[in-house]
């Protein structure tokens, strides 16, 4: 039963990523999105028993958003 609940509110977060990733103009907003986006997937991968997919993803996620904010903070010529 509490592993149900757990699910569900996994799937409500991941679903709420989404659409404020889809929804949302600012790119610093969509990396709100997409961390609760990330942050609804990891637990869902860690149930499912794949830890190594889950440290990979872990590790990905942090460097690809700091290259995002390098990449945002340049100036367009």
């Amino acid at each position: 039963m509490i592993e149900q609940i757990i699910t569900l509110t996994l799937a409500g977060l991941i679903f709420l990523g989404a659409v404020a990733t889809a929804l949302w103009k600012n790119p610093f907003d969509k990396l709100i999105g997409l961390s609760l986006l990330s942050a609804g997937v990891i637990p869902l991968i860690v149930m499912r028993g794949y830890l190594d997919v889950a440290i990979v993803i872990s590790l990905v996620i942090p460097i690809t958003t700091i290259l995002v904010l390098l990449l945002l903070g340049r100036e367009v010529r």
